[in-house]
């Protein structure tokens, strides 16, 4: 059935006049009848915010959940960072201006290492059993101890002494015990005057036959040794007489005893 436009439908008298009554007089429902009313309406309100907050937790759970076990160690594990630590220094450890060696003793220059010294040759004139063989041989054999001295190779200077020589035994001790937590280099002798040269006579003891005494003037300078982190650097030269007995034997001048006396000793 067609339903007529409203202001066709037909009004009874009670309808019109309840509509067309003031607001006064139109009946008003309890309180209690409205928050009946209401109630229904706002239940059905909190349900649904319920619902709508219940949605977006799961969401957020699952999201979380799904970013946990796609990226786990970033969950689990959290990232450090070691504070960093000090490098250490590729320097060696310096003394004086020196490097100090893994042993302790102070590294030796480069440019006075002990092959930098050329070993002394043995001049022809040494090989003669003449007087002045014997002056050529002494003065290579002092030549031989500076060469010790310099490098702490002392067999050439050992292989020219006597066996009884103490003059060659304390020298060579004294550079052996040098270079065992040290070394030197620069250390100078130089011959300034030949004050003797004369045979001398056998005694049976402690001077053979064929032997010649030699007495030099040498000016000497210690230069630099070094004894573990010690280091003695010479700054003056100095004078002192130096006495030899060369003995002619096995086709060759060795010493058989020397003497070195500073001119401050007395």
């Amino acid at each position: 059935m067609k339903v007529p436009p409203l202001s066709e439908r037909p009004v009874t008298e009670e309808e019109e006049q309840a509509f067309l009554a003031p607001p006064s007089r139109r009946k008003k429902r309890p309180l209690s009848a409205r928050r009946a009313a209401l109630r229904p309406w706002a239940m059905g309100i909190g349900l649904t915010v319920l619902v709508a907050v219940a949605a977006v937790g799961a969401y957020r759970l699952g999201a979380g959940i799904a970013s946990w076990s796609e990226h786990p160690s970033a969950a689990a594990t959290p990232t450090v960072h070691p504070a960093p630590m000090p490098s250490a220094s590729s320097e060696p450890p310096m003394s004086g201006g020196y490097a100090i060696g893994p042993d302790g003793v102070l590294v030796r220059p480069a440019e006075f290492a002990a092959d930098t010294y050329t070993k002394p040759e043995l001049p022809e004139e040494a090989k003669e059993n003449t007087e002045r063989g014997a002056e050529a041989a002494a003065e290579h054999y002092l030549a031989l101890l500076v060469y010790a001295w310099n490098t702490g190779d002392t067999q050439p200077f050992a292989d020219m002494s006597s066996p009884t020589s103490k003059f060659a035994s304390d020298y060579i001790a004294d550079i052996t015990k040098q270079y065992t937590n040290g070394w030197t280099y620069g250390l100078e002798s130089n011959i300034t005057h030949v004050l003797r040269v004369e045979p001398i006579e056998a005694n049976g003891k402690d001077v053979p036959e064929g032997s010649i005494l030699v007495k030099f003037r040498i000016e000497s300078s210690d230069g630099v040794s070094c004894t573990m982190t010690k280091l003695d650097t010479a700054s003056t030269s100095y004078e002192s007489t130096l006495t030899f007995i060369m003995t002619w034997t096995d086709n060759g001048w060795v010493e058989t005893q020397g003497r070195v006396i500073g001119d401050n000793e007395g």
